[in-house]
Order: C-alpha cells, then structure tokens, then sequence
C-alpha cells in the first residue's frame, strides 16, 4: 500500500528537520532544490532534491572538497559557511556563499545540483554576508548583501562594476537586516529581507520597485512573517526564500525553531527548515498558516524517500549526510581499513580540541535513540551528543570500561563509569523530549548514555538535563549533531542506528 499522503491530509513541518538553517530555494523544471548553512562543519552546504516542497532528499554537498572549503584549525564554533543562495539560471546553477573563516563571499556552479560543484570563484568586491544572486532582463546580475547594499558583478569571473549602493534596509531601528533576496514578479522587483535577529525577534519584510536598484516602497503589513511576542510552538521565524509552486501558487521556506521545556524555552536542534503557503493581495505577498501539521498543499505529493536508520559502513565512502568539525582527512577518517567498519584515528586528545576526529549526523528528532558498536582495543573513543566544544556528552570505551564524561561552559567531569569485557560493546544514548511541564525550570529533554548487556537490554548510567546542549545556554548558530568519535590511537566502528522515538 502506497504512503504518499493524500491531497488535504496534513503534513509534516519542519519539512527538513534539524539543523538545517538559512533556507535558499530554486526551481528548475518540476524539480526544487534547496541549500543550507552548514557553519564549521565539513562537507558543507548541504543540497536537497524535492518533486513536491514536502518530501525533501539530501542529494549531496556543495562543498566537498578541501579544495573548495577552507576552514582552519582554529575557526570558531558557528564560524564558517553563512547563509547561502542557490538560482537557476541560463542551464546553470549558481551558489554563492560567506566563509567568515576563510575566503569571504565565494561563487559556486554545476550543471547537476548533486555535484560536482566547481572550485570557488571569489568576489573580493563583495563586502557583507548572505550574498544573494538576481538577474535583470538583459543578463544583468545583481549581487545584495545584509545591510542591505548591491553591487552588479559578473558571476563567471568574481568581477564587480562600480560602487556599492545602500537600499532598502528594513523598518528604521530594526536589529540585523539580512538574508536579502530579490526576485522579478509581475510588474515589481521585490526585495525580501530578514530583521530583528535570528532569536526570537525575528521576521521576515518586504518592499517592492519598478527596478532591481528601487527605490523600494516598504509593504504596509510589515513583518510578513514572525511570531515575536507569541506562544506559537515555532519561533525564531524568518530567514525566508519565495518560490512557485507547480500548479503556479507561491510558497516560502523559511527557519524556524521549536523550544521546549519551561522558561525561556530550549531549542536543542538548531534552526531548521519550514514552509507556509503564499497568497498575493493587492501585489503583496501574504504569508499563510504556519503550523507544525500543515495543510498538505494541492497536488499530488511524492513517496517520501526512505532515509536509512542504519549505516553499515560498507560503502567505499561515507553517505552525504555525515559531517565533521572543520575538516576530515581521509587518514584519520575511512571506511577502506578495515572492511565494514568506520575507522577514525585520533588527532585531538578529546572533543574539547578543535582538531578532534569527529564523524557526525544531525539530530533530527525531539526524541531519538542511538546506538553504535565500537572496538576500543587500539585506542579511546565512543558516541557523542555535540553542540560545539565546550557543551557535549558523550559516553567514551576503552578496552574493558566505559565511561559518561559531560563538558558544559568551563566544566568538564567523568559522570559515571562501568565495567565491560574487553572486546566490542554496543554503545547507547537516548534523547527523551519534555512533554508535560511541571516546573518553569524544566529542560528541554533528558539525555540518557548507556550501554546495551548481552542481550541487548539498556543499562543506563546517566540521565542529564539537555538544557546544556541547547542555543540559549551555549549561544551561536548550529544545533545538535551525534556521532562517533576518536580521542586516543584507532577506534573502529562496525555500524551506526539513528531512529527517531515517535511520541
């Protein structure tokens, strides 16, 4: 029996879970394709493939090659690759991109979005963050960046023409104008921006001109979209990407997070990707209902792809959807060693290091659970729930012991240790979402690190509060990724289990 869900049923949102921020969206054909932040992390700037806006499959990375993303050693948490913009256009796809860390605002393209994607072409000229990409009638390109100002550049070359010129930047007094876009739409060119912050003041402005320079009259119901002051379960709402529908209706993706817990509310999986419908009124775009069941928008919807719970490691390389802090050197990261096995060697001597051989997957799920087999015979490592350096758990095996080690800001303890033979063990953790509030203190979630005995059973040995792992405790941009990792010699993996705990 098919599962495509029916016309009218609702769907799902976030329609791309997770950390998966500052959503830029594209259209070629019948097919959507969509790009992300991906910060410090290495493959960067992931690709999504839909036939329908809902049902989104990662098809690659932009940026997977050292060649193309230079990050070093010592590039902060929340550093690197920022808001990215992804177009069609002339049978190309362009991609332009802010590497804070390294080389600036830098120009990716490709025929095939899954890649290859080229080397960077860098546009020096360009000053600012999330740099977006529009082109006039005769082949003109604009390039805008938050502030907002625009400088026409030639996309092949990097080249820029003229001075920068300020436009229009927003309500007066707004915090951060940013993630810019421009779009031709009817008789306007349409110019949409994010304010307030990407905290809980955010939203998404609009104004419109007869040209790409303006002048911009501002849209009278400002902000189109936010749910500043609101109880809604989505917050932080903005960051926004219009895009056309097949049967000619318009959309917006846009991030959004959802907190949970007591006050102030604790979002633990960073910002991630949604959709709202978009009607016109009066030339105006007007977002509709954002809700985390959503109405199902009105045309037949694809089979959901069926994402794998369970790597095996028995692929040559690792799948697309696996990351690593700053870089990942295939000597200290293969698959080929030992076959059907992850094997990573140790560079840093614990997850506090920049430098530590880390192999991750973004969690997507309030609730989920994990679980790895692990060989510490040559070395020390294990699994781990990571924000950045200074806020992680993880439960770490050497040969015959296991220990649950917590780093929250300057504090780093052994939380608990147990005995296991020497040999493999099944390592375990648990994310269990708060779902009752029954103190305004209340974290988000608990998770809960462990081993699995002989027969499979969960021997649990600590429980901590997510709270720690959470934006509003540790600050920057990113959100939860769980993975396995090396800290002493060579540590093997023969396999790796993500599934989600339904509520």
């Amino acid at each position: 029996m098919s599962s495509t869900p029916e016309r009218g049923n609702p769907i799902s949102n976030p329609v791309i879970p997770g950390f998966h921020p500052d959503p830029s969206i594209c259209r070629a054909g019948e097919d959507y394709y969509l790009a992300c932040s991906s910060f410090e992390y290495f493959p960067g700037v992931p690709i999504f493939h839909s036939r329908d806006l809902v049902h989104w499959t990662q098809i690659g990375n932009a940026l997977d090659r050292p060649s193309q993303l230079r990050l070093p050693p010592d590039t902060n948490s929340s550093g690197g690759l920022y808001a990215p913009t992804l177009r069609y256009h002339d049978g190309r796809f362009w991609l332009i991109v802010t590497n804070v860390s390294g080389d600036g605002n830098v120009l990716f393209t490709a025929t095939d979005p899954a890649g290859p994607w080229s080397d960077p072409i860098r546009l020096p000229g360009v000053h600012g963050i999330d740099p977006d990409l529009a082109w006039d009638d005769d082949g003109t390109c604009w390039c805008t960046v938050a502030g907002v100002s625009q400088v026409r550049i030639d996309p092949r070359t990097g080249e820029t023409f003229g001075e920068p010129r300020r436009l229009w930047s927003g309500a007066p007094g707004a915090k951060a104008p940013e993630a810019p876009h421009l779009y031709r739409i009817g008789g306007y060119w349409y110019l949409l921006i994010a304010e307030g912050g990407t905290e809980r003041c955010h939203g998404v402005s609009i104004a419109r001109g007869r040209t790409p320079a303006g002048p911009f009259e501002p849209c009278p119901a400002n902000p189109i979209l936010t749910h500043r002051g609101t109880d809604h379960p989505i917050q932080n709402t903005g960051h926004g990407d219009l895009v056309q529908g097949p049967d000619g209706s318009w959309w917006m993706v846009f991030l959004g997070v959802r907190p949970h817990g007591g006050t102030p509310g604790w979002h633990v999986l960073g910002r991630e990707t949604f959709l709202a419908p978009v009607t016109w009124v009066d030339d105006w775009p007007v977002v509709g209902e954002v809700s985390p069941a959503m109405a199902a928008p009105p045309w037949p919807l694809q089979e959901p792809a069926v994402v794998p719970v369970r790597d095996d490691f028995d692929l040559s390389e690792l799948a697309v959807g696996w990351i690593s802090p700053r870089s990942r050197p295939a000597q200290n990261c293969t698959t080929k060693e030992r076959a059907g096995w992850l094997t990573l060697r140790a560079r840093g001597e614990s997850l506090d290091d920049s430098e530590v051989t880390f192999v991750g997957r973004r969690q997507q799920h309030l609730s989920c659970r994990t679980r790895v087999l692990v060989d510490p015979a040559e070395g020390r490592g294990g699994m781990v729930v990571r924000l950045d350096e200074e806020h992680h758990y993880e439960i770490e095996a050497t040969p015959g012991q296991v220990q649950v080690l917590a780093r929250i800001g300057p504090l780093r303890s052994v939380v608990a240790s147990h005995p296991t033979a020497v040999g493999p063990v099944v390592l375990r953790i648990e994310v269990t979402a708060t779902r009752q509030v029954t103190d305004a203190r209340q974290g988000p979630d608990t998770v809960s690190l462990g081993v699995e005995d002989a027969k499979g059973a969960f021997v649990e040995l600590a429980a901590l509060d997510g709270r720690y792992l959470s934006t509003e405790v540790a600050g920057g941009f990113t959100g939860r990724v769980i993975g396995a990792y090396a800290s002493a010699g060579t540590v093997h993996f023969d396999w790796f289990d993500y599934e989600p705990i339904e509520d």
